[in-house]
C-alpha cells in the first residue's frame, strides 16, 4: 500500500508498507472475540514461490484469507517497450517460468496477427510449437504432482516428478539448446529446426512417459492418506469458477470441459486428435485428476506432431520466407560448440552486401508491425494465457499485457480456503498451482 511520496532529485520516491495488515490486526483485536491473524509466507515452503497469505483462524478454521503478491515483480511488460518485437521473446519467457514455451507461443501469435502473417507461418514450424507445448505441459504437470505431494507430507511423488521432468528439460536442452527460457519460438516460426536424432529421442520419450505416469498414479490415485487430504477439500463449483474467471483444470474439474485448444483452436491444434479431460468433484482430488489425465492426452498430441515432423512436413522451413521479418532459423555451430560455424559466417558475409547490411538492420533494429492491437488467448497448464499486444507502428510494441492464468485463479484463494482448516490452505493453493513470476511479471 502506498503510504505517500518524497520530492527528491530524480522524481517522487514512493515508500511501501507491508499492504493493509494494521488495518487486519486492529480489525480483529476490536472485535472482540478471539482470533490469530498469521502470515503465511511470503517465504513458505508451501506456498509455490513468494506468495503472502494473511490468514484471520478461529483456532484451526480459516475465517478469512486474503493473497499478497508483487513480491517477484520483474518489470518483464514494461522493459518489452524498450526492445524490439522479437527481442520480447526472451523477457516474455521467464515469466511462468516453469511454462516458458506457453509464454514465447501467445506473444508471437499476437505479434504475428498484428503483422497479418498467421497463414504464412511454415506447418513444420506449427507442429514443432505443439509438440514443445504439450512437451511443456507435461512438464509443468510433473512439478505441480510432485510439489503438491510433499507439501501434503509425502516424499516419495516429489522424486518421481522431478525426476521423470528431467527428461523433457533433457529434450528441451537437445533441442533449444537451453532447460529454460528459451527464446525458442519466434514472430515467424521458431529459431532453429530441429536437430539431427531429436525425432528419436522424443520417440524414446513417448514409449517410456506412460510407464511413468503410471507410477504416480499408482502411487497416488488410491492413496486413502492422499484421498482424505484432497476428496472434497477446497470445493469451488462451476458458478465459482465462472463467477471469479478460473480457467484451467480448475475450471475442468469443475466438469466444463472449456480447452482453447478446440473451443478456439491455434497453431493448427483443430487437426489433432485428443479428448478434453473433465471431472465433476469439484476438489482438490478432482483437479489432481484432470492433471494426469491431461499429460496423457498430450503424448496423443506429440505422437501425431512426431509423426508429421518425421514424415510429409520433413525438411520443410521453419521461419517465415519473408526476409524482413523471419531472423536466420538456418544455423550451425562452430567446432567448439558454440556460436556460429565458419561455413555458415561465410554465407552471410560472402552473399551480398546488401543482405548483410539488411540482415545486420533487422536485428539491430528490428521489423516494424501495423499498428493496431490485438488479443491472442492459448491454453496453458494453469488456464487460459491471454496476449495483449499493442502496436503504434514502430520496431517496438508500445504495450504488452498477459492475462496470466495464476494470477486471475489465486482470487480463488479466498472462496476455497474459508471455513476450512488452516492444513487444506496448502492443498487449495496447491490445487491452483500459481507461479508468482507470471502472477507478478
Amino acid at each position: 500500500m502506498t503510504t505517500g511520496y518524497d520530492e527528491a532529485t530524480e522524481g517522487k520516491v514512493y515508500s511501501v508498507n507491508g499492504g493493509d495488515w494494521d488495518e487486519v490486526v486492529s480489525g480483529v483485536r476490536d472485535s472482540g472475540e478471539e482470533r490469530l491473524v498469521v502470515n503465511m509466507g511470503p517465504q513458505h515452503p508451501s506456498t509455490h514461490g513468494v506468495l503472502r497469505l494473511v490468514l484471520t483462524l478461529d483456532g484451526e478454521t480459516v475465517t478469512e484469507a486474503r493473497s499478497v503478491i508483487g513480491y517477484l515483480h520483474t518489470g518483464i511488460e514494461k522493459n518489452m517497450e524498450y526492445r524490439t518485437w522479437t527481442q520480447g521473446t526472451t523477457f516474455v519467457t521467464r515469466m511462468d517460468y516453469l511454462s516458458p514455451i506457453f509464454n514465447e507461443t501467445a506473444y508471437c501469435l499476437g505479434v504475428e496477427r498484428l503483422l497479418g502473417i498467421e497463414d504464412r507461418i511454415p506447418d513444420r514450424a506449427s507442429a514443432i510449437r505443439v509438440m514443445m507445448m504439450e512437451l511443456n505441459r507435461i512438464s509443468s504437470h510433473l512439478v505441480a504432482m510432485g510439489t503438491f505431494g510433499m507439501e501434503l507430507g509425502a516424499t516419495t511423488p516429489f522424486l518421481f516428478g522431478y525426476r521423470d521432468r528431467e527428461m523433457v528439460m533433457d529434450l528441451f536442452e537437445y533441442i533449444t539448446g537451453l532447460r529454460m527460457n528459451h527464446a525458442y519460438v519466434r514472430p515467424g516460426g521458431v529459431s532453429v529446426d530441429l536437430p539431427a536424432g531429436a525425432v528419436d529421442k522424443v520417440g524414446a520419450f513417448l514409449k517410456e512417459m506412460p510407464k511413468r505416469i503410471k507410477d504416480i498414479r499408482k502411487l497416488l490415485d488410491a492413496n486413502p492418506v492422499y484421498v482424505r487430504r484432497t476428496r472434497d477439500v477446497a470445493y469451488l463449483d462451476l458458478t465459482g469458477c465462472m463467477a471469479l474467471g478460473i480457467t484451467g483444470p480448475i475450471l475442468r474439474a469443475a466438469g466444463l470441459p472449456w480447452d482453447l485448444r478446440k473451443s478456439q483452436p491455434y497453431c493448427g491444434y483443430e487437426t489433432y486428435e485428443f479428448d478434453v479431460a473433465t471431472q465433476r468433484g469439484c476438489d482438490v482430488y478432482s483437479r489432481y485428476l484432470v492433471r494426469m489425465q491431461e499429460m496423457e492426452e498430450s503424448l496423443k498430441i506429440i505422437e501425431q506432431a512426431l509423426d508429421r515432423l518425421a514424415g510429409p512436413l520433413k525438411g520443410d522451413p521453419v521461419m517465415i520466407e519473408d526476409k524482413k521479418i523471419g531472423w536466420p532459423a538456418q544455423l550451425a555451430l562452430g567446432p567448439d560448440g558454440f556460436g556460429n560455424s565458419p561455413d555458415h559466417i561465410a554465407h552471410i558475409m560472402g552473399s551480398s552486401m546488401e543482405a548483410l547490411i539488411h540482415h545486420f538492420k533487422l536485428v539491430t533494429e528490428g521489423f516494424r508491425v501495423p499498428a493496431g492491437q490485438v488479443y491472442v488467448p492459448i491454453e496453458s497448464p494453469k488456464g487460459e494465457l491471454g496476449a495483449h499486444v499493442v502496436s503504434d507502428g514502430g520496431t517496438r510494441p508500445y504495450r504488452v499485457h498477459f492475462r496470466e492464468p495464476s494470477f486471475t485463479n489465486l482470487q480463488a484463494v479466498p472462496a476455497m480456503s474459508e471455513g476450512g482448516q488452516v492444513a487444506d490452505v496448502i492443498a487449495a493453493v496447491a490445487s491452483i498451482d500459481p507461479v508468482m513470476g507470471g502472477v507478478d511479471r
